[in-house]
């Protein structure tokens, strides 16, 4: 479920290539604070799916909710 969720969100991310120096930045949107910079369109997917994977992490932790995707929910369960 885990590694869907993750699948499923790296489908939402947006890319551009900043002008300054022609590296690239990704963002997905409605998950703040999960963005990422990479000399390549590659190294900057590497690095926005490892800074999700960081983000769920931490909320899981934290036990704070985590949006939605394409119908999967991810939440925390107590176990007896």
């Amino acid at each position: 479920m885990l590694l869907k969720y993750i699948q499923k969100t790296m489908h939402l991310a947006k890319y551009e290539i900043l002008p300054e120096d022609g590296s690239f930045y990704g963002e997905i949107p409605g998950f703040r604070g999960v963005y990422a910079n990479g000399e390549t369109l590659e190294v900057c997917r590497d690095e926005l799916e490892e800074v999700l994977e960081e983000w769920i992490l931490f909320r899981v932790s934290r036990n704070l909710s985590l949006p939605v995707v394409d119908g999967i929910e991810l939440s925390i369960r107590e176990v007896a």
